[in-house]
């Protein structure tokens, strides 16, 4: 079952081997008070990015030690150094531009997850085809838009991550972001803030268009066993099952991107967040050290943290963010 469909062909689709499953209508583009979907977006991400940071601080270390310990080894060496506070370095750099960048993504997202669905469903393609590819394209064009504010704010903010650790020991120190950022601006130019800029198009449009599709996927292959063992009659489930529906669904999708894409997030933190002996920092280079420190295995180092992160922040960013479409929507539409 998808939510990218209209409610009719939703319905019509949503039979299962026995029965019938009514879900709630799909809040889409066109419903939304956009002002409040981004104001209220903005308030309920900054949030969420908080509770999810350390996680992100552990992956990154781990993805720049030579060589990486143990995960728990790492975190601990953390705390019993830097205190609570080593697991939120660079945090209000990241948060200034969650804001920015999360309101490039989530217009992106639903313009073109409403653009590509009524194209698609036009032409003729299947309900679960058309949702699948709508989801898709949209986390592809989310991605690549939001990564234009957000390539800067990375590297700025996993500079500062990574700033006390062995990996940056001999790396120049930041007093803060806005330090950072005219450091880099001033060494390396406008370049410096967008290093990795390609490689970062090559992680997240993927994991993107992943994500999407295995999301739309994992709830329609749900909904379709739960109706296959109702055994007859039909269903309207409230709001609070589609929640969890679309938690599982999401925790399911994070962890298969993760897994995907691990290799190319470790290229791409590296190539922003390594010095480089003077010398520039491309992918062949990147990929030839990492093969050197530890094989192909050098690839998914932080694999674990960044596992945990993605399947955890899918969930309660898809909670979040349907969530957010309702208390946006315009009135007189739900």
């Amino acid at each position: 079952m998808s939510f990218m469909a209209a409610p009719g062909a939703e319905e019509e689709e949503g039979a299962a081997a026995a029965g019938q499953i009514h879900l709630p209508a799909e809040v889409d583009w066109e419903m939304l008070d956009k002002w409040r979907f981004f104001v209220l977006g903005a308030a309920l991400f900054s949030g969420v990015s908080a509770a999810l940071y350390p996680a992100v601080v552990l992956k990154t270390r781990l993805q720049v030690a030579q060589p990486a310990p143990p995960c728990l080894r790492a975190a601990a060496s953390i705390l019993r150094h830097e205190g609570p506070r080593g697991f939120y370095r660079g945090f209000a750099t990241s948060l200034a531009g969650t804001v920015p960048a999360r309101a490039l993504y989530m217009g992106a997202l639903e313009a073109t997850k409403s653009a590509v669905g009524t194209a698609t469903l036009r032409f003729g393609v299947p309900e679960p085809a058309a949702s699948a590819a709508a989801s898709a394209a949209a986390g592809l064009s989310a991605a690549v838009a939001a990564q234009v504010v957000w390539t800067p704010i990375d590297v700025v903010s996993q500079r500062l991550m990574v700033q006390g650790s062995a990996a940056a020991a001999a790396a120049a120190k930041y007093r803060g972001g806005v330090d950072a950022f005219k450091k880099i601006l001033f060494s390396d130019g406008l370049r410096g803030l967008y290093r990795g800029f390609g490689m970062s198009i090559l992680t997240y449009a993927p994991s993107n268009a992943v994500w999407w599709a295995s999301y739309s996927l994992s709830q329609r292959l749900i909904w379709g066993g739960i109706g296959y063992h109702m055994g007859g009659g039909e269903l309207r489930p409230g709001h609070g099952t589609v929640v969890v529906v679309q938690g599982i669904s999401a925790a399911v999708a994070g962890g298969a991107s993760a897994v995907m894409t691990m290799p190319l997030d470790t290229i791409k933190t590296r190539m922003q967040v390594l010095d480089g002996g003077g010398e520039r920092m491309t992918i062949g280079r990147t990929v030839r050290s990492l093969l050197r420190e530890g094989g192909w295995g050098a690839c998914y180092r932080g694999l674990g943290p960044r596992w945990a992160s993605m399947s955890v922040s899918a969930t309660t960013m898809i909670t979040t963010y349907e969530f957010l479409k309702r208390l946006s929507a315009k009135d007189g539409f739900l």
